[in-house]
């Protein structure tokens, strides 16, 4: 492990709220306090909160519109980390922007419900809602509806790739592909990545088994595929997928089965692996390797999407 990864890591093992001890109320405030401030708002022409309709009532949306003239462009549908409890459309806005300026799409971020007020699976079909909601709006958004990922970090990446097999099961346009960074995939704790990296590397199994306890309140929606996508009974047909997993990480194990499971199904995986490096790497925007990563992502979603990032920088 490089120094300067493993004294950071030590700073946000010492300043993360201890769950056991506080209420999910009061660990999103904790985590709002200490959220830096924003340095690229100048990324993207607009950045624009919608409501639109939702299964529990109106549902808060953020669309980031590149700058440029307007055309048929790609798009994602974003959905952020933060175990199903924490974080929201603020303490994503950075990548969305870097995110929407860097491969020149327009971003609809989804400030879905949040545990333990929301179970399972609220999330998920806040996300499928966006989702539905994107494509049908898509000339008013100004995008390509052919062209749409569904995307996400952490628990957002369960939210995404569950999406996906919504879309297969509900007869809904089928995304372009999922994007899965770091992805929740299984309530289940005890692979490999969980059995070395339980504790000190920022996530850990005492995190995990709070957020799936406030996510799921002991019971399974059935189909189980709604909050462990890894259950369905086939992903033949699914979207091709970008997965990345983080070395030092208790989800990597469950990251790489699942682009394996994938794969095994004849879709087409990117599956990039970080082993130096640790859960939420992707979106700590002064983190150079972060940035190095991100440079890796946008040049594979813009593959993915036919995109000449080049002619839109």
């Amino acid at each position: 492990m490089d120094d300067g990864v493993a004294k950071l890591m030590r700073a946000m093992n010492d300043t993360f709220p201890d769950l056991s001890t506080i209420s999910a109320e009061d660990a999103r405030a904790v985590l709002v306090g200490r959220r830096p401030p924003v340095a690229n708002l100048d990324d993207v022409a607009s950045a624009d909160d919608l409501l639109i309709p939702g299964q529990g009532g109106d549902l808060l949306v953020r669309v980031y519109r590149p700058h440029g003239d307007s055309h048929s462009r790609a798009a994602v549908v974003f959905a952020h980390g933060g175990g199903f409890v924490l974080c929201d459309l603020d303490s994503h806005d950075s990548f969305c922007r870097a995110m929407s300026r860097h491969t020149d799409t327009v971003v609809v971020s989804v400030d879905y419900r949040l545990a333990p007020e929301h179970r399972a699976p609220a999330a998920a079909e806040d996300v499928f809602a966006a989702w539905c909601w994107t494509i049908e709006h898509a000339d008013d958004l100004g995008v390509d509806s052919q062209r749409v990922l569904v995307a996400g970090d952490s628990a957002g990446g369960n939210l995404a790739a569950v999406t996906a097999l919504m879309c297969r099961e509900r007869g809904a346009r089928m995304p372009a592909g999922q994007l899965l960074i770091y992805p929740v995939i299984e309530p289940f704790f005890d692979t490999e990545s969980y059995r070395k990296y339980s504790t000190g590397y920022v996530n850990t199994r005492d995190a995990m088994q709070y957020y799936w306890r406030q996510y799921l309140d002991d019971k399974m929606p059935s189909p189980e595929y709604l909050v462990a996508p890894a259950r369905a009974t086939s992903h033949e047909g699914l979207p091709p997928a970008i997965v990345v997993t983080a070395g030092f990480d208790v989800l990597q194990s469950e990251g790489a089965s699942y682009a394996h499971k994938l794969r095994a199904a004849n879709v087409a995986v990117v599956h990039r692996d970080y082993p130096g490096l640790f859960h939420g790497f992707l979106t700590m925007m002064p983190f150079s390797a972060g940035a190095a990563g991100r440079e890796l992502l946008w040049a594979d979603m813009a593959r993915l999407l036919a995109i000449d990032v080049e002619a839109t920088a």
